[in-house]
């Protein structure tokens, strides 16, 4: 629903043709009577896209559409001109940029008992996102683009027991290990954009952990990204790992060394080591290995891996 010319909702069989009404996709930018006239007929919508177009003020009529569905499973919120570069170094106006969420995001927490399904893309994500994500216990996808100015105290609260797919774009592994514990042992897939910056010193030790946490609350994960170091501890976890995880489809990998400089002896040497545990220990399911960045093998394990 981009554009309405006419109050449809008042015509005759409007009542027939969208009390059933399964999907919905709009935007922000048209008229608030419009999602009124709508509320009125259509409480059973099952998937609600919105885009963000109104950059100063929120549509209550929005508001008001998400507060009286009773059967709202799948919801998602995106900014119009949202991409990956401009959710981490443009600037907005916080304000405004609160003015216009916000009371979607507080009237979504009213449908806590029954959303199951969020993604959320945003240019700026305020407090306001952090106080509600808690509340939506019921979550088994939580797609969101950004988790940098969460606080620990606010991941914690964060259960979701009957979570399956978590997808992060920008966070560090730390942040992705605090809400995999706290999952219900349910997880298939794990994404996992950029790693923070400022979170390079914790390297070593949240690539541990985030391993640790995967066999020990992930039994049924599919799909995985893994960054870590070349130790002989993250190697022996990784082994742990494959052995455990024995429904896993696909793998991305990225090996970084934080404290040797790389040279091709050590990218050999990790290589190998690498390639002879995934030949030991993969599960029979895994038919995906991606190796991210700089990976060196000899032919003759290269060979064998095959």
């Amino acid at each position: 629903m981009r554009s309405i010319e006419h109050q449809i909702f008042n015509f005759p069989e409007a009542k027939l043709r969208f009390e059933s009404l399964y999907e919905l996709k709009c935007d922000t930018s048209i008229d608030s009577s419009y999602f009124y006239g709508l509320a009125h007929i259509s409480q059973y919508i099952q998937k609600i896209i919105v885009v963000n177009n109104a950059k100063t003020k929120a549509n209550f009529g929005v508001v008001k559409l998400i507060e009286v569905q009773k059967n709202l499973k799948y919801f998602e919120l995106i900014d119009e001109f949202y991409t990956y570069s401009s959710s981490i170094y443009y600037v907005p106006d916080k304000k405004k940029a609160a003015n216009s969420i916000d009371p979607i995001l507080l009237a979504l927490e009213k449908k806590a008992d029954i959303i199951n399904h969020l993604k959320i893309y945003l240019v700026y994500i305020g407090q306001t996102l952090h106080k509600v994500l808690p509340k939506l216990y019921k979550l088994k996808t939580l797609i969101v683009n950004d988790f940098r100015y969460t606080n620990e105290e606010q991941l914690r609260m964060c259960v979701y027991h009957d979570l399956e797919i978590l997808k992060i774009d920008y966070c560090n592994l730390k942040t992705a290990s605090i809400i995999i514990e706290n999952s219900g042992g349910h997880l298939k897939k794990i994404l996992l954009g950029t790693y923070e910056p400022d979170h390079i010193d914790d390297f070593y030790d949240d690539s541990l952990t985030f391993i640790r946490k995967i066999y020990q609350y992930c039994p049924s994960i599919e799909y995985l990204p893994l960054a870590f170091s070349p130790s002989k501890e993250h190697f022996e976890e990784f082994e742990k790992l494959l052995n455990v995880c024995q429904n896993l489809k696909s793998l991305s990998l990225i090996m970084c060394d934080m404290e040797e400089q790389v040279t091709e002896k050590n990218l050999s040497e990790n290589g190998e080591e690498l390639l002879k545990i995934i030949i030991k220990s993969a599960p029979t399911n895994l038919r995906e290995i991606r190796f991210l960045y700089d990976f060196k093998f000899s032919l003759g394990t290269f060979e064998e891996f095959l």
